[in-house]
């Protein structure tokens, strides 16, 4: 257990943090899952709209540290071509 008021704040910010970057994470997974939902539907226009709508809030997980820009950059190409692959 820390014994500095330093260390006890910085416990404190980190679970503070950690709930925080869970939801962000949470939130561009049900992004995903729409997506996903589309295209099983096999509804092209709707899994485009669902990806045009996903793709900002995948680049804001980049941005806000929960997500490293190349897995985002490659999420979205795979999920670009899954919505292109859709007859």
């Amino acid at each position: 257990m820390a014994q500095h008021k330093s260390a006890i704040k910085r416990i404190r910010r980190d679970a503070r943090q950690t709930l925080l970057n869970h939801s962000r994470i949470a939130r561009v997974r049900t992004f995903i899952k729409k997506i996903d939902l589309a295209i099983m539907a096999g509804d092209k226009a709707a899994a485009q709209l669902a990806l045009k709508e996903a793709q900002p809030e995948i680049m804001r997980g980049v941005t806000k540290g929960v997500l490293h820009k190349n897995t985002a950059a490659r999420r979205l190409s795979r999920l670009n071509a899954r919505v292109l692959s859709i007859q």
